[in-house]
C-alpha cells in the first residue's frame, strides 16, 4: 500500500522521527506501538499529509496526484461541532471531500448505519458518549472511501464500553481496508492486528507478522498460584535452577525457559516434594506486552 523511506522529521536539535523505513502490507492491519514521545503520531502525520518530513519519502502503489484522497485519518482527539447532527457532520466532511451533495446523503446513511449511528444520526453531537464520538470520528475518515485507514489511539480516551464498541467495529471495517493505528492498549493490538511496528526514541525496533514476533520471542512460561506465600519457595527455585528465570508478583510465580519441557520437568519435580499449596497452574508463552518490554529495554 506504501513504502516509507529513510523518513525522518526534526524538530530544532530534535529527531522525532528519525531514519523510518517499513511498508504496509495491502489489506492488512498493522499496529503501530511505542512509549509516548516515541515518534508515533508524527509519523502518522507525515503519512497523512498533514506534515511535511525533514527527508526521505513516503511511496503511495497506487497513483494520486494528491495522495491525500486515498487516506482516511482519524487523529487522537478530533474536534466536532457539537451543534451540528451526526448527519449533518458526515454531510460536512463527505462535501469537503469534494463529493456531490446527492453523495453526500448517500454516503451518510451509509456509513452512518456501518458505524451504528444510524438511529441518532439526527441527534446533536454535543450530546454524544466517547465511544459514539468515535465511531463518527470512524465514519467521517471513511466517507471519501479511502484504501488506507490511519487512526491515532482510537481507544485510548474510551471507557471499556466505548472501547469495546470501537474495536468490534474496526474489527469489521479492516476487512476491507489497509489499516495503521498506533496504540498503548497492547491486548488490543495483539487481538486486531496482522503485523506490528514498535518505535522507541524515533527509530524502529521490530517490524513483523505477529506470528513472526511470536516465534522470534517466544518464551515458554508456567504461572503458579498458590494459597499461602510463594516468595521463600520462589527464592530457593531460582537458587536450584538458575537456568530457569522465576519472577514473582502480586503472590504469584512465573517461571521461564528455552523449553518448556525443561520448565515442566523441573517445576513439577520441586512442587512434588515441596510443602506447597498450590491453587492454579497456567501454563503460557510471552504476550506482546513481553515482547514489547523485552525490545524497549535501555
Amino acid at each position: 500500500m506504501i513504502q516509507v523511506e529513510h523518513l525522518t522529521k526534526t524538530f530544532g536539535s530534535t529527531d522525532a522521527v528519525k531514519d523510518l523505513n517499513f511498508s504496509l502490507r495491502p489489506g492488512k492491519t498493522t499496529a503501530l506501538i511505542g512509549p509516548n514521545g516515541a515518534g508515533k503520531t508524527t509519523t502518522l502525520h507525515m503519512i497523512s499529509g498533514l506534515m511535511k518530513p525533514t527527508a526521505g519519502k513516503i511511496n503511495y502503489t497506487a497513483q494520486k496526484e494528491d495522495p491525500r484522497e486515498l487516506i482516511g485519518f482519524l487523529p487522537q482527539y478530533p474536534a466536532f461541532f457539537d451543534w451540528m447532527t451526526a448527519e449533518e457532520y458526515v454531510h460536512f466532511a463527505a462535501q469537503l471531500g469534494k463529493k456531490t451533495k446527492k453523495e453526500a446523503v448517500s454516503l451518510s446513511d451509509e456509513l452512518l448505519d456501518r458505524v451504528g449511528l444510524h438511529e441518532v444520526k439526527k441527534k446533536k453531537i454535543g450530546g454524544f458518549s466517547g465511544g459514539m464520538k468515535q465511531r463518527l470520528g470512524i465514519a467521517q475518515a471513511l466517507v471519501h472511501r479511502p484504501k488506507l485507514l490511519l487512526l491515532d489511539e482510537p481507544v485510548s480516551a474510551l471507557d471499556p464500553t466505548g472501547r469495546k464498541e470501537v474495536m468490534q467495529l474496526l474489527n469489521e471495517i479492516k476487512k476491507d481496508l489497509t489499516i495503521l493505528y498506533s496504540t498503548h492498549v497492547l491486548h488490543d493490538a495483539q487481538t486486531l492486528c496482522d503485523d506490528v511496528l514498535m518505535m522507541n526514541r524515533g527509530k524502529k525496533v521490530v517490524y513483523a507478522s505477529l506470528e513472526e514476533i511470536y516465534k522470534q520471542y517466544d518464551r515458554p512460561r508456567i504461572t503458579i498460584k498458590t494459597d499461602n506465600s510463594i516468595e521463600p519457595w520462589a527464592k530457593s527455585f531460582a537458587a536450584n535452577y538458575p537456568f530457569l528465570t522465576i519472577e514473582v508478583k502480586n503472590g504469584e510465580a512465573t517461571i521461564s525457559g528455552s523449553s518448556i519441557n525443561i520448565v515442566r520437568q523441573h517445576l513439577f519435580k520441586e512442587l512434588s516434594s515441596g510443602e506447597i499449596a498450590v491453587r492454579s497452574i497456567e501454563v503460557g508463552t510471552s504476550t506482546l506486552e513481553d515482547v514489547f518490554h523485552e525490545v524497549m529495554k535501555p
